[in-house]
């Protein structure tokens, strides 16, 4: 490997740090991270189901969360209810006979219920089919999470719950929201299979 290319390894994974270590600095990040993982743990408490959805990289870490919840984190323990929305079938479905900009609301309209969350995931903040979604958990009364990016966007106001990665890039801010999906996880199985965290 050519030193140029240590260096650019070098400083991608320090910018990578840099943005980790802003956000931990920010006691009020903390504090929704906290809110977060209370959210998450009610919703399973009272029986409910998690909805999660994204475009691009954010639908791939939407997915990572919902078989994580389904599956299995790091030890044996019953499923949890997570879907992430926007199955081929009916992505095509939707998209074909009333616009991309519903995927994701739509499926949701057809399975979720009060007590339910869903999370969205965007980088921008101004995804149009999350939107959507958000909007349509509000009718549901469904409570809402936003993953996001940059200045938050239009959904910044939208969503019970706010969490703005202040990064400039898309890669960035995923690497972040990946790290706060598998933190929540963690909460909520230590509240509810404390047994998992025993040794």
């Amino acid at each position: 490997m050519s030193s140029k290319t240590q260096l650019f390894w070098l400083d991608s994974l320090n910018e990578a740090q840099k943005t980790l270590n802003a956000f931990i600095a920010d006691t009020s990040q903390l504090t929704k991270c906290e809110k977060f993982s209370k959210l998450l743990i009610d919703t399973y408490s009272n029986n409910g189901n998690v909805f999660t959805c994204g475009n691009g990289g954010s639908h791939c870490d939407a997915m990572h969360f919902a078989e994580e919840m389904t599956g299995k984190y790091r030890k044996n323990r019953r499923a949890l209810g997570a879907l992430a929305l926007g199955d081929p079938s009916h992505t095509t479905c939707v998209s074909n006979d009333y616009g991309f900009e519903f995927i994701f609301s739509r499926q949701l309209e057809g399975l979720a219920r009060k007590n339910d969350l869903l999370i969205g995931l965007s980088t921008s903040g101004n995804s149009q089919n999350v939107i959507n979604a958000i909007k349509k958990a509000k009718d549901l009364g469904v409570k809402t999470v936003g993953l996001l990016g940059k200045d938050g966007g239009e959904m910044l106001d939208l969503v019970d719950l706010a969490i703005v990665i202040p990064g400039k890039t898309a890669d960035r801010i995923q690497e972040m929201h990946i790290k706060l999906l598998h933190t929540v996880i963690e909460t909520v199985e230590r509240e509810l299979f404390p047994e998992n965290y025993r040794d």
